[in-house]
């Protein structure tokens, strides 16, 4: 009786350490920001991008998995890019401050592109790489743009 007992309790300890014990949802979530690459287009150029592994990039891509989504971005500050994703996304905002480049969800439903700095609490979604702060600014500094996010 005891070694069944020590056997089932092993069993749960395993399946809750390995995530076997979560819901689908959770493990498609997790799955969907592991194997899959978000891309984007700010206007027609497309930008490489690093992004978070988080509850929020994760509820991007199943939004990205029905279609793909473009959001117009207006300027705001002299430093930054805001647009609506016209939904909200799970949040963890943290005091930052950000840099060019850098990509955040701002109240919970509008994705933020920075070409400069900033320091406010935010939840972090990506990082614009591969692109100097000059680069940044020549792209995101001259007017209103349109960023696209699919799925490749």
């Amino acid at each position: 009786m005891r070694k069944v007992r020590w056997a089932v309790i092993s069993m749960c300890l395993v399946s809750a350490l390995a995530g076997c014990g979560g819901s689908a949802s959770a493990e498609e979530r997790q799955r969907s920001v592991s194997d899959t690459e978000v891309l984007m287009k700010i206007d027609e150029e497309t930008v490489a991008v690093a992004w978070e592994d988080n509850e929020s990039v994760a509820a991007l891509t199943e939004l990205l998995r029905e279609q793909s989504m473009s959001i117009q971005m207006s300027m705001y500050g002299g430093f930054e890019q805001v647009g609506s994703f016209g939904t909200s996304l799970p949040r963890d905002d943290k005091q930052t401050t950000t840099q060019a480049g850098d990509i955040v969800l701002y109240s919970g439903n509008q994705m933020v592109v920075f070409y400069g700095s900033n320091s406010w609490a935010y939840t972090r979604l990506g990082r614009i790489t591969g692109k100097s702060a000059e680069e940044l600014e020549e792209l995101l500094g001259g007017g209103d743009v349109t960023v696209t996010l699919e799925l490749p």
